[in-house]
């Protein structure tokens, strides 16, 4: 007789959480394809650090990881793997024993991964060989939190979970990813954007307030929106439009005039005016901003948009 599925999970390997942090998740590459149902997409906020990790670890680049923002987990192995840290740098150490990020970690049944806490970003990514083993939902195993659905039990994890990993069947080629690579994080951050389908609903001078004004993060800002403090935005007459749709990045202007940047898991639809679209080159960094940071946005051609996804192989 074949290996029944109950004992073939007892027969996966665990990762024990001790400490959860402030919001540790299960993130892959997003839900998508159910939009028109009212799905979000969620998945990770930053994707070029969780693809990153995935990398170093054998695993393919939309394996479910950890997303653990501002205060990192304190997590136990209970067999030999290999594991790769991504995005904010939170000092990752295994031991007490500070370890290198964007690189291949081996790991040893019994060690402890923790973190002593944030220096640069926001959002940081933790990849295990063969991935987290969570259900899918929808093909994914992203967690949207407002809709309880996916991740691990629908929620972000808690001290005392038990996650089982997949099954690790590539060994990881790459060892290290290089310093051209990794990107940068700062205080402020200069986000290009496109022109959105509502902005001809501004006026001439509030186009140049927003393109030439700063802003800083809101407090009121998390995973389904970044709220933005600094100059008021007027519409020309209505702040209203039909609901329409939106994407990672859009940015819109509600009655107050304080821009809304629309984040991995917004709703499905909005129905205020669209005045931009943050080009996706730029949504991994905007996603290691926190309140506080600044952001400007500077206006470019659609073409060299796809130009500099080309270059980055997005599309």
């Amino acid at each position: 007789m074949g290996i029944t599925l109950s004992e073939r999970r007892a027969n996966l390997a665990e990762i024990r959480i001790h400490k959860a942090g402030i919001l540790t998740t299960v993130q892959d590459l997003g839900r998508f394809g159910f939009q028109q149902y009212g799905m979000p997409v969620s998945g990770a906020m930053d994707t070029y650090s969780l693809k990153f990790a995935n990398s170093l670890v054998g695993n393919n680049l939309n394996e479910a990881c950890l997303e653990i923002t501002a205060i990192g987990p304190t997590i136990e192995f209970d067999s030999d793997t290999f594991i790769a840290i991504c995005g904010a740098d939170m000092q990752a150490q295994i031991n007490g024993i500070d370890i290198e990020m964007y690189k291949t970690i081996e790991v040893k049944r019994g060690e402890v991964l923790s973190f002593k806490g944030l220096k640069k970003g926001f959002r940081t990514y933790f990849a295990i060989a063969g991935g987290i083993d969570v259900p899918m939902v929808m093909g994914s195993r992203s967690t949207y939190l407002r809709g309880k659905i996916g991740g691990f039990e629908g929620r972000a994890l808690k001290n005392g979970d038990q996650l089982q990993l997949g099954m690790s069947t590539n060994k990881p080629q790459t060892k290290q990813i290089s310093n051209e690579q990794i990107p940068e994080y700062k205080n402020s951050f200069t986000a290009r954007i496109i022109p959105g389908p509502e902005s001809t609903y501004f006026t001439v001078q509030a186009l140049t307030d927003f393109l030439k004004s700063e802003f800083v993060l809101s407090n009121h800002s998390d995973r389904m929106g970044y709220r933005l403090k600094g100059k008021t935005i007027q519409h020309k007459t209505t702040s209203e439009i039909i609901s329409s749709g939106i994407a990672f990045g859009t940015i819109q202007i509600p009655p107050n005039g304080e821009p809304i940047i629309m984040m991995a898991d917004r709703q499905t639809t909005g129905g205020y005016p669209r005045i931009a679209t943050i080009i996706s080159s730029d949504l991994p960094y905007l996603s290691q901003l926190q309140a506080g940071d600044k952001i400007r946005f500077k206006e470019i051609r659609l073409v060299e948009a796809h130009e500099l996804m080309r270059e980055e192989n997005l599309i």
